[in-house]
């Protein structure tokens, strides 16, 4: 007897090999489905007006639509699909890009098996998941102000990584106004956050889970979720993901 809902999966790359491996892989749990299947962004989109899957895997690189227009395209029509992209090399534009998106996770395609299924049920459950090489590089760029996500999408028009020696204006001045005594930028949606509510959103930050969280800051599970819960609310984050992207956007870690 099935314990859990079948979750359901719809996969978007233009390599039919690729397809039909995830498609194997994922069939053979019995808690996973998948539902359709698709050869660039435009069909992805359609794929998730048909079958409102519950989990999307996008490939970053598609022709007539690539993976990370179709995900803003997804999460503008779907609250309830929620899209891991994933890609053959780990580039930093991207990461950044795809989470702001939409996007709940990251992952590359030469992933163990094991650790795609399992983010696939972690995603579903409502948490977010990036690639570890993807989260550390993702956070030393923040820390150095060189991400922007306008990077990526030229990147992406172009079909190459962005150059390391070129820098848009907006990064340029970014760096600039670090280097300055001019107080950084804020999202005003930081003032609605209570004190406790900030540390919490620092602990997430720093990568820790809810229980390390609720042993770091010696208070109940139960409070870290609900912690969680109104910070994502209130700085309008889908997932961790993002609410880590906004911590460190406004220099909170």
């Amino acid at each position: 007897m099935q314990d859990h809902p079948v979750i359901t999966v719809g996969i978007a790359d233009d390599q039919e090999l690729v397809r039909a491996g995830f498609s194997l892989v994922i069939d053979s749990q019995p808690d996973l489905h998948v539902v359709g299947m698709a050869a660039d962004g435009e069909q992805a989109v359609e794929l998730v007006q048909q079958q409102q899957p519950d989990i999307m895997l996008m490939d970053v690189r598609m022709p007539n639509m690539d993976g990370i227009a179709a995900t803003e395209r997804i999460s503008a029509i779907s609250e309830t699909t929620r899209v891991i992209m994933l890609t053959t090399f780990d580039l930093d534009e991207y990461v950044m890009a795809a989470i702001s998106a939409g996007a709940s996770g990251f992952l590359l395609k030469d992933t163990e098996p094991e650790t795609l299924l399992a983010s696939i049920r972690t995603v579903y459950q409502g948490n977010a998941i990036i690639a570890p090489t993807a989260t550390k590089r993702l956070i030393e760029h923040m820390n150095q102000g060189t991400m922007n996500p306008d990077v990526a999408r030229t990147a992406l028009e172009q079909t190459q990584p962005a150059s390391q020696h070129q820098q848009s204006p907006i990064t340029q001045s970014t760096q600039s106004s670090m280097s300055s005594s001019t107080p950084y930028y804020t999202d005003p949606e930081l003032e609605l956050l209570t004190d406790r509510e900030r540390e919490v959103l620092v602990e997430i930050a720093h990568g820790l889970s809810n229980q390390e969280i609720a042993d770091q800051l010696y208070i109940g599970l139960p409070t870290v979720k609900t912690h969680v819960a109104h910070i994502l609310q209130k700085i309008h984050a889908r997932d961790r993901v993002q609410a880590v992207v906004f911590a460190y956007e406004n220099h909170l870690v």
